[in-house]
């Protein structure tokens, strides 16, 4: 009964979990309402349970084993600790998802703690964190207040001296029954065909893929995947040829000039989400909406931008992989995954051939987020951190350094390397805690969410930048290239969707060039990046990229992102929703910008759509297990 009890408070603040999420995300679900949170909070039980066997399995081997010790009291003692500590840890790692899933629109598996396994400040951004968001904090001491005053102890039971064998029997079954139990709810079910429950079970409960947070846990979604798999090649076609003749990631260039040696600048913002932009939201509030970026707004009119343009990630370690190497993040980041250690054809070691000089800037912790053996792993000559900037009084406190002098300190180092060159930086100071420097506190608009002061600060930071950069002479023998790591903090429905959460925006850019002028309406997304910028360059070896060159009017018109479990894939103007096997959903994005009307019917668009999506697949996963990411030459 004391099993029962507990076993209970533990599904009781599991659900209490829950519904704190689902408060402090209320925003990002506005067609969630009453009804509909009650069916998803009905789903995760499911969750729950299994989630709560997990943890608790030490303490009820240690409360049903039949042992003469079970009724002493430091016996009792050692089965409370073994259920508080386990179960606390399921509320810290909700409780932090809490605040997390805001940045990452999913919940958190283990990959989470190689991603930030270099970090050397942890403890600061984590003490950081218990303070700005305090309520989070104090939601986390309540439950652990609850589980320990609520615990039910057992009373001591004296057993039958005439039948000492009673208590054994009786505890073996009920051992007995209790792992059975166990299993079947860890499974999630009993039967043949059942297989163990995972992340992706989710789905069958909701109308859409981010509603799966909301019937997920985290400890369930961390432990599930604790062993994590190799990438399994799917068996769409028969073969690699096959796939291939429907799409290939091997590019053939056919230059018809000769190749323009000019300098490569690539700036990734961090969480420069296209909300935050005004030019490219004119039509929000009424027509009032003039967002944060004054700056950006005027230079995206002097290069080329696209109306439609993606993000391949959720998160920072995502964009590196996309931008710089054209590799998508598919079911998991590619730098955490077995296979980060794939010889990749990335742009840097694709200008060296031609003579180019390469350098990879971020003004965090030199190692932070991995940043630094990527950056290496696809060719940068070389890595300028926080160590290289030397100048600690100038470190934000938590990430890295300020923005504003760090890219001061790219534009003169650029000032000294020879030419050609190819650098690419990656911004920081856009980040949570969200904070600017306090020179500039009252300085920019506060807006209606903590990152818009920090983007008007990075915008400044950009326009100081190109000031300072437009007087060297470099300057205007250079392409730059301008794009987000991904979306953060948004407010505005449009941008609330499974679709909106990958909008940033993508500009190339080059001083005096009238040709690379203009807003395209093509679909753009972060892979295509590499691809365009060589086709620009004229570049004109075979090379391995899965985007395409948004610079070719006849390159097919699509984009693709893995919104767990679905694959997203855009043609034209229609995305479907592929989780696999089948096409889930379909909708018209250009016209139903909200993806209010499903419009999968299996028609013969769908299945072409479907069809061309599995060869992606396909190609991408054989391609990463048999570590073929280069141009090796036997490709035909």
């Amino acid at each position: 009964m004391a099993l029962l009890a507990n076993f209970a408070l533990a599904m009781l603040v599991l659900s209490l979990c829950r519904v704190f999420f689902y408060i402090v995300n209320q925003s990002a679900y506005p067609t969630v309402d009453f009804p509909r949170l009650l069916h998803l909070m009905a789903a995760g039980i499911r969750f729950d349970l299994a989630a709560c066997i997990y943890l608790n399995i030490a303490y009820m081997v240690v409360m049903l084993l039949p042992s003469p010790w079970r009724s002493r009291e430091g016996y009792q003692t050692v089965a409370k600790w073994l259920y508080y500590v386990p179960n606390l840890l399921g509320v810290l790692l909700n409780s932090g998802d809490c605040v997390y899933y805001q940045f990452s629109n999913r919940r958190t598996t283990l990959s989470v703690f190689s991603e930030f396994s270099n970090e050397g400040n942890m403890m600061t951004i984590f003490l950081n964190s218990i303070v700005n968001y305090w309520y989070v904090t104090l939601f986390f001491f309540l439950m652990a207040f609850l589980l320990w005053k609520c615990y039910f102890r057992p009373d001591r039971v004296a057993s039958s001296a005439s039948k000492p064998w009673i208590p054994y029997v009786v505890g073996c079954s009920l051992l007995a029954v209790t792992a059975l139990g166990a299993v079947v709810g860890i499974r999630g079910g009993w039967g043949k065909y059942t297989r163990p429950l995972a992340v992706a079970n989710a789905m069958q409960y909701v109308d859409k893929p981010e509603e799966t947070a909301i019937v997920l846990n985290t400890p369930f979604c961390v432990i599930r995947t604790a062993k994590r798999q190799k990438f399994t090649v799917p068996d769409y076609f028969a073969d690699q040829k096959e796939a291939a003749a429907l799409y290939t990631p091997i590019h053939q260039p056919n230059a018809q000039e000769p190749f323009v040696a000019k300098n490569v600048v690539v700036i990734i913002m961090e969480s420069f989400g296209k909300e935050h932009m005004g030019l490219f939201n004119r039509d929000l509030d009424n027509g009032t909406y003039r967002g944060y970026t004054p700056f950006l707004d005027s230079l995206f009119q002097q290069g080329y931008t696209f109306k439609y343009s993606y993000a391949n990630g959720r998160k920072s370690i995502d964009a590196m992989p996309s931008v710089l190497a054209s590799i998508p993040m598919f079911v998991e980041p590619y730098v955490t995954t077995n296979y980060a250690l794939n010889r990749v054809d990335g742009m840097p070691r694709l200008l060296k051939k031609k003579g180019y000089y390469s350098a990879f800037f971020h003004g965090a912790p030199n190692g932070s987020m991995g940043f630094q053996s990527f950056a290496k792993s696809i060719g940068f000559d070389d890595y300028f951190g926080m160590t290289e900037f030397d100048d600690d009084s100038q470190f934000d406190g938590t990430w890295a350094i300020w923005d504003d002098p760090f890219f001061q300190f790219f534009a003169r180092e650029m000032d000294r390397f020879e030419q050609p060159f190819m650098t690419a930086i990656f911004s920081a100071s856009s980040h949570d805690p969200f904070r600017v420097p306090e020179a500039y506190r009252d300085t920019f608009p506060k807006g209606t969410m903590p990152i818009h002061p920090c983007i008007g600060y990075s915008d400044m930071a950009l326009r100081h930048f190109f000031e300072r950069a437009s007087h060297s002479d470099w300057y205007k023998n250079t392409l730059f290239v301008f794009t987000a790591d991904h979306t953060n903090q948004t407010k505005h429905a449009e941008y609330l969707t499974q679709l909106g959460h990958y909008e940033v925006p993508i500009l190339f850019f080059a001083p005096g060039d009238d040709s690379l002028v203009g807003k395209s309406s093509a679909l753009a997304q972060q892979i295509d990046v590499m691809p365009t910028v060589l086709s620009y360059l004229h570049y004109d070896e075979p090379y391995v990229a899965f985007g395409k060159n948004c610079l070719d009017s006849i390159a097919s018109n699509s984009a693709v992102m893995y919104n767990a479990p679905f694959y997203q894939y855009l043609q034209d103007s229609l995305m479907i929703c592929f989780d696999g096997e089948r096409v889930r959903s379909a909708y018209d994005f250009k016209r139903d910008r909200m993806l209010l009307e499903d419009l999968s019917d299996g028609s013969s668009l769908q299945e072409e759509m479907q069809k061309r999506l599995k060869s992606v697949i396909q190609q991408y996963m054989y391609r990463m297990v048999n570590d073929e990411l280069t141009y090796t030459g036997k490709e035909k």
